[in-house]
């Protein structure tokens, strides 16, 4: 297989979570953000870290396509956009139907549940998902290697 001349751009990093946070203009986001900080590593075990500069992730796990693009990834994270919060639920939403139905007011990308604010939503309902999508990445994905 051809290695994938693409250059990963979303790396983990040493920035500080708490300063990325910190600096977030609304303290409705900020409040999201540790929210959604406190569910996430108690779900992962892991600790936060950022990932490229603007997604806070937890965990990681190496995936390989069959264009031999290969890199890591954060096993589960988020990052406060503009406009909304993006939710990185890596294993997508194929088998999630019953739960985006009670989840509230949401978009969905391939992988990114796209929330304005968790007001919005069902939080116990996002953990739920949250909880299959690590499930699911687990069954198909090993962690890389040192971890």
């Amino acid at each position: 297989m051809a290695r994938s001349k693409y250059t990963l751009k979303t790396k983990e990093s040493v920035a500080s979570v708490d300063a990325f946070i910190n600096k977030q203009p609304k303290e409705e986001v900020r409040d999201d953000c540790r929210t959604l900080l406190k569910l996430m590593s108690e779900l992962t075990g892991e600790e936060a870290r950022m990932w490229g500069p603007s997604i806070i992730g937890f965990g990681s796990y190496h995936y390989q396509y069959d264009s031999g693009h290969e890199g890591d990834m954060c096993r589960i994270g988020f990052s406060p956009r503009k406009t909304s919060f993006g939710i990185y639920l890596l294993a997508g939403f194929d088998a999630m139907d019953d739960l985006l139905e009670k989840l509230g007011k949401h978009s969905t990308g391939k992988s990114c549940l796209y929330v304005k604010r968790l007001a919005d939503i069902d939080v116990g309902v996002l953990r739920k998902m949250a909880q299959r999508s690590l499930k699911d990445l687990a069954r198909r994905y090993q962690p890389p290697s040192g971890r």
